[in-house]
């Protein structure tokens, strides 16, 4: 598991196959929609100083041009779709290894006592269908990335937020939902590993994938907001990504956690807040 997460994290700091490694598209602001760089004027002061006298510029809408959303081919979105995966797989991970170590442990005590006979049921099986439920969620999100970029609400090169209401909407979305009940209890069952087990728990290597399957479900009903705020700061933004992660760490394991999450869910309300009066 240890491994799978550094893999994850190498594979997204050398920037996940989009020819940009993610230092380059990381940056420190509290209003991304701010930064975005002005494409237009980018590209007219780059071709000021070119020969332009043979060509005939009568006909080019350098808006357009500047501000035309890329086409997501098949190569595009299964590239897409695996670097949120991965993402995922990086952020979550060690939030989700005690619970997958306990089941672990639980299965050898009971392989050992004799309370089991089937040994095809490890660990591994029990990962690969929490894993299965974040692949869903990826699908999901690059579905929405692929929309707000077609919109031009989220950049096709920081892949930031571009829109002061989106950012606004998603900031104070993620703040409402981490007062929610659902959130609350959500995080409960991510924060009692062995309740969940107890209550949960199948045999068979099909029980395992069930099981992983549900965790995973109550990750994902859990996190899914604070994951849809790097729409916000840089779906690539290393900054944004390790803050999110830490955040589902004391959520889930810290003593605090919850209250933690709760203090976390009224910055971003008031963040949202201000992002509408810049």
């Amino acid at each position: 598991m240890v491994a799978l997460s550094l893999l994850a994290w190498l594979y997204i700091v050398a920037g996940a196959g989009l020819g940009m490694n993610a230092w380059e598209m990381s940056r420190l602001a509290l209003f991304p929609h701010l930064q975005t760089p002005n494409m237009t004027s980018d590209m007219t002061s780059d071709m000021s100083g070119m020969d332009m006298s043979g060509m005939d510029m009568s006909g080019m809408d350098m808006s357009a041009m500047a501000t035309e959303p890329r086409a997501w081919g098949a190569a595009n979105w299964a590239l897409m779709i695996a670097m949120w995966w991965v993402m995922m797989i990086a952020m979550m991970s060690p939030s989700a290894a005690p619970t997958i170590l306990l089941y672990a442990r639980v299965h050898r005590h009971a392989l050992a006592q004799g309370q089991i006979l089937d040994k095809l049921a490890p660990t591994g099986v029990f990962m690969a269908g929490y894993l299965l439920v974040w692949l869903g969620f990826s699908v999901a999100a690059t579905a929405l990335h692929w929309l707000l970029e077609r919109e031009a609400f989220v950049s096709a090169t920081m892949m930031s937020s571009q829109s002061r209401w989106v950012s606004a909407i998603v900031l104070i979305g993620a703040g409402l939902y981490q007062l929610s009940p659902f959130k609350n209890a959500c995080l409960s069952h991510c924060r009692a590993p062995t309740a969940f087990l107890a209550r949960h728990w199948r045999p068979h290597a099909l029980g395992a994938l069930r099981l992983g399957a549900l965790h995973g479900a109550f990750c994902v009903g859990c996190c899914w907001m604070l994951m849809a705020l790097l729409f916000v700061g840089g779906i690539m933004n290393l900054v944004w990504i390790a803050a999110l992660a830490i955040l589902v760490l004391v959520e889930k394991l810290f003593p605090a956690g919850p209250w933690v999450g709760r203090a976390a869910g009224i910055v971003l309300i008031a963040w949202g807040g201000a992002t509408l009066l810049v």
